[in-house]
């Protein structure tokens, strides 16, 4: 019986993870035999005929200068690291049998498989937070990468720093048989999609599901329950799909939160996955938590 969840983007992953409880011993030199190699350019992935992970050969480990290596772990009992280059870098590696696309459309357009696709989100995760963690949070000093890249280590104060995830709520709310979808003033045109936003700390998801849609809407929420997770690395999200039963029903939105957000029957929900709505309403990719929701909605 096919699984729903399993159309979601980053959810496939068959990565054996290497972390920072392991010893250092347990990282592989990058030149081992039938190493892998993940390479990022900015925000686009080197592709090689529909995969993007690469035998990291001599030529290809001296053609680029990297700025970070990480040990991701094996991948079918090979090595697999990830690599971020200069982004002018990347165009000497493209040509009639490589091109680079950015991971948002390695996604949608399902470029590659839905288990490498999971591994990709692992490297452009990882790979982002060292980007923006070369200085310790806790003096200041320049930190430095250790356990294969799972951790940072800061030499002058000896603080330890790891990859962060942050939770974000994604729910669909429901009113008899309406449901409220929103729009944000970046997304694409026409497009509906469910409310979301990050938890705070000390905040709980059902809590943080009725503030986001209080905030957004002036919609109170009463009960509120999961569906399902998915990873979302544009940096490192972790969304958390929920479907919440509306209290009231006036919508009042705040500009400065949300575009515009309406109810809508099944009918109108189907058309928008379908692609058919009259206005030209459309729902987000097949791919996106979002779009799960809104399906559960219209099969009831």
């Amino acid at each position: 019986m096919h699984d729903p969840i399993s159309t979601l983007g980053f959810v496939c992953n068959r990565l054996d993870r290497h972390s920072a409880e392991q010893p250092e011993e347990a990282v592989p030199p990058l030149d081992a035999p039938d190493t892998r190699l993940l390479i990022l350019g900015g925000d686009r992935f080197l592709l090689r005929e529909g995969t993007a992970i690469h035998v990291a050969t001599t030529a290809l480990l001296h053609a680029v200068e990297r700025t970070e290596t990480v040990f991701l772990g094996h991948w079918d009992g090979r090595p697999v690291f990830a690599a971020s280059i200069p982004t002018d870098e990347l165009p000497t590696l493209e040509g009639t049998e490589n091109r680079s696309l950015d991971l948002r459309s390695i996604a949608t357009d399902g470029v590659v498989a839905p288990e490498e696709l999971g591994l990709l989100a692992v490297a452009k995760s990882m790979l982002d937070w060292h980007g923006r963690n070369r200085f310790c949070a806790n003096c200041g000093a320049p930190s430095f990468t250790a356990a294969g890249g799972f951790r940072r280590e800061c030499r002058a104060c000896n603080a330890h720093h790891f990859p962060r995830v942050d939770p974000v709520v994604i729910m669909l709310v429901r009113r008899g048989e309406t449901c409220l979808l929103g729009r944000g003033p970046h997304f694409r045109p026409h497009m509906f999609s469910c409310l979301a936003g990050f938890l705070e700390p000390g905040e709980t998801i059902e809590d943080a599901v009725r503030r986001e849609v209080y905030e957004e809407t002036k919609i109170r929420v009463g009960a509120v329950s999961y569906r399902t997770s998915q990873p979302w690395p544009f940096p490192s999200s972790l969304m958390l799909g929920c479907v919440a039963e509306a209290l009231d029903g006036e919508i009042v939105t705040d500009p400065t939160e949300i575009e515009d957000a309406r109810w809508f029957d099944r009918e109108a929900v189907s058309a928008m996955l379908m692609g058919t709505h009259p206005d030209g309403i459309l729902s987000p990719p097949p791919m996106a938590i979002a779009h799960f929701l809104m399906r559960q909605f219209v099969e009831g």
